[in-house]
């Protein structure tokens, strides 16, 4: 359950992806984090399967800092979630081609916040890990900087822990989005 507090951060979210969206007729959502391997990758999914799920006109994209790779532990906690997945790549830094439902697919890598495959501009970035917020002071093309911070679930790591941990920002992050995408008007 989301507070008050929350919610009302989750609005002026809302709002001025909404002016945005009224504005131009489709979003551009980045969202960034430290390594792109946890929870930026959890957003995009969720951004993605929720757009579609909702016919809204938005495009997902995540990126990082630094490039590391999905970590398998994402990758089973949206298993658990849901999606389909189809390991798709490499090994060093491998691709996962997800699915939610019937929906499109989209592929989830570990790659900078500049990589070729994420907009240049008119974006929104949505920090998701303040570790990424410091390093990354300036985001070239951005129509906004957003914190949209969540607990690594990395602290669980190979612990009794470890599952709750990444099913629980998995859901905290899809609950967050939800919440977003239902105040907007398409």
């Amino acid at each position: 359950m989301l507070t008050l507090e929350k919610q009302n951060q989750l609005i002026d979210i809302a709002q001025s992806l909404q002016a945005e969206l009224d504005q131009k007729g489709h979003l551009n959502l980045a969202f960034i984090c430290t390594h792109n391997s946890r929870r930026s990758q959890f957003a995009q999914a969720w951004s993605h399967a929720l757009a579609q799920e909702r016919l809204l006109p938005i495009s997902s994209y995540s990126g990082g800092v630094e490039i590391t790779a999905c970590n398998s532990r994402t990758i089973e906690a949206l298993k658990r979630a849901g999606f389909e997945i189809e390991n798709a790549g490499p090994q060093e830094n491998p691709r996962f081609l997800i699915r939610w439902k019937s929906g499109q697919a989209l592929s989830l890598f570990s790659k900078l916040y500049d990589d070729t495959t994420n907009p240049k501009k008119d974006f929104f970035a949505l920090m998701t890990c303040s570790d990424a917020d410091q390093n990354c002071p300036y985001i070239p093309g951005t129509l906004q900087r957003i914190p949209f911070k969540f607990k690594d679930p990395k602290y669980a790591d190979d612990s009794p822990e470890e599952m709750a941990a990444y099913d629980f920002c998995c859901n905290a992050i899809k609950s967050e989005i939800q919440f977003i995408f239902d105040q907007l008007n398409p």
